[in-house]
């Protein structure tokens, strides 16, 4: 199966991408070529583009906040394991006070680092690293493995709480929503969404067999989804068959 996610809301859009972001830097910071390591740098300086946002850390904080207090509704609940619940809430807790302890934007530190400013500032540039441009910069990326790792794991670490927060919100969201099985009737599939209730994100998934990508639009009021299969020109051309799929909608 394919999972695709469509966000519904422009602020789980903004935590998608970290996310997307964030386990792209983890993955690449774990390896110990230099190559490797330089696309995490142009990686953690996409984050702090990202989460350059004045308004992002305070809907975070929220989000944990609101996300904690909704939880704490259902204690006491006998069908809710209680053990687990206050594991939840625990990891709220602890997330809203590492992100609220840190002072201003996340990443501000990195960016009063002039070396590494100095990189964000031509690592946009094609070709723009090079050694003749760069110097300093071409002789870290012949140091060690190990202790490139090290100095980028001190980095990263300045946007932990950030991450840590988002993963932590998405998993909660995700785990919202119950998978059903729906049918695209001649590639196109349309359903009215309930009102009195905001859903977040939509969760789509497809067996890889089908060879078809999904053309996902959505707001309060409806989600529509239409199947695309790409032909012989590489184009996607619209589908006219019956696709089966699971689809989830999270609040």
């Amino acid at each position: 199966m394919i999972l695709y996610e469509y966000p519904l809301h422009e602020r789980i859009r903004t935590y998608l991408r970290l996310e997307h972001l964030s386990l792209r830097l983890h993955q690449l910071a774990s390896r110990v070529d230099a190559l490797d390591h330089h696309f995490a740098l142009v990686t953690l300086f996409e984050i702090m583009d990202v989460a350059a946002r004045a308004d992002l850390k305070t809907d975070l904080l929220k989000d944990l906040d609101r996300q904690k207090h909704t939880l704490e509704g259902y204690r006491g609940n006998p069908a809710i394991a209680e053990a687990a619940l206050e594991q939840v809430i625990t990891e709220l807790d602890q997330s809203f006070e590492a992100l609220n302890a840190q002072p201003g934007k996340a990443g501000q530190g990195l960016a009063e680092n002039d070396w590494l400013m100095s990189i964000r500032s031509r690592i946009s540039i094609p070709g723009g690293t090079c050694e003749f441009d760069l110097p300093a910069y071409y002789a870290w990326q012949h140091k060690t493995g190990v202790l490139r790792q090290a100095e980028l794991a001190q980095w990263m670490g300045s946007l932990t709480p950030l991450t840590d927060a988002v993963h932590l919100l998405l998993k909660l969201l995700r785990d919202s929503g119950s998978p059903q099985k729906v049918i695209a009737n001649g590639g196109q599939f349309q359903q009215n969404l309930p009102q009195g209730r905001t859903f977040l994100l939509l969760r789509l998934a497809l067996d890889v067999g089908t060879e078809v990508v999904p053309e996902i639009s959505g707001n309060r009021l409806m989600v529509s989804v239409r199947l695309m299969r790409q032909g012989d020109d590489h184009r996607p051309h619209a589908i006219t068959d019956d696709v089966p799929f699971e689809l989830a909608l999270c609040s």
